[in-house]
């Protein structure tokens, strides 16, 4: 895994004093055009995407089009294209990977086990990321602290060990009543789906609803017992 080129954690202090905004743009300013924004079309990521654009105008979206969304999800990624008026780059995956998962194991493999969930994660996911942030120095998430016990450590800045780059995370102390406080303020369009109890939103087969006072991250592959659930996108242990 090659190192940072730069002093991260004094970048890390002094990016973890900044506002969001000044972070991306911070961001946007030092890095462009090898930093993008890996957006879900969740809650966070619109927020994202609005101080973003509200920056620079060019600023790079990515999206991972795993082929098992909800019609929500792409619903809300049609009305940010005609909001903003951009073009959203999307990564698909490999065409024979899925095509080998599906004969092999079928459609459901992902319910047999943690390790057949995080194969089909890999394949949908993890590959397509890998392949969106080559070449990039810099990509920025809607990650937040209060989002999961596996998330409490995000920095706002910090060194992606899996993918070997730089991670900002600009909203990482925001609380979830901030995000929809912004989204209101701005008018912003957000997936329908959070209007029924939904969180977090991932892929269709993967993603349910939860109970009031669940933690936002129970309805992802809620058949496992792990409180630690991420597909690979992210650490985990944190």
């Amino acid at each position: 895994m090659s190192k940072p080129r730069v002093d991260l954690p004094l970048l890390s202090d002094i990016v973890e004093a900044m506002s969001a905004s000044e972070a991306i743009r911070w961001a946007l300013d030092n890095y462009h055009p090898k930093v993008a924004f890996a957006s879900s079309f969740g809650a966070e990521d619109v927020v994202v995407m609005d101080l973003m654009l509200r920056a620079r105008k060019d600023a790079r979206i990515f999206t991972l089009d795993t082929g098992r969304l909800h019609e929500e999800t792409h619903d809300v990624t049609r009305r940010v294209r005609e909001r903003y008026g951009i073009a959203i780059e999307t990564h698909v995956p490999d065409s024979g990977s899925i095509e080998r998962l599906l004969h092999d194991k079928g459609p459901f493999s992902f319910r047999v086990s943690v390790a057949d969930r995080k194969e089909c994660c890999e394949i949908r996911k993890v590959a397509p990321l890998r392949a969106a942030l080559s070449g990039l120095d810099l990509w920025i998430t809607g990650l937040r602290r209060s989002q999961a016990a596996s998330r409490a450590a995000v920095g706002r800045l910090e060194w992606d060990e899996v993918f070997g780059l730089m991670k900002l995370n600009p909203i990482a102390d925001w609380s979830e009543e901030q995000v929809w406080e912004y989204i209101r303020d701005k008018g912003l369009p957000y997936n329908a789906l959070h209007d029924r109890g939904f969180p977090s939103i991932g892929c269709a087969p993967c993603t349910r609803a939860v109970r009031p006072g669940e933690d936002a991250r129970s309805g992802r592959w809620w058949w496992e017992s792990s409180e630690r659930k991420e597909c690979g996108l992210h650490p985990e242990g944190r």
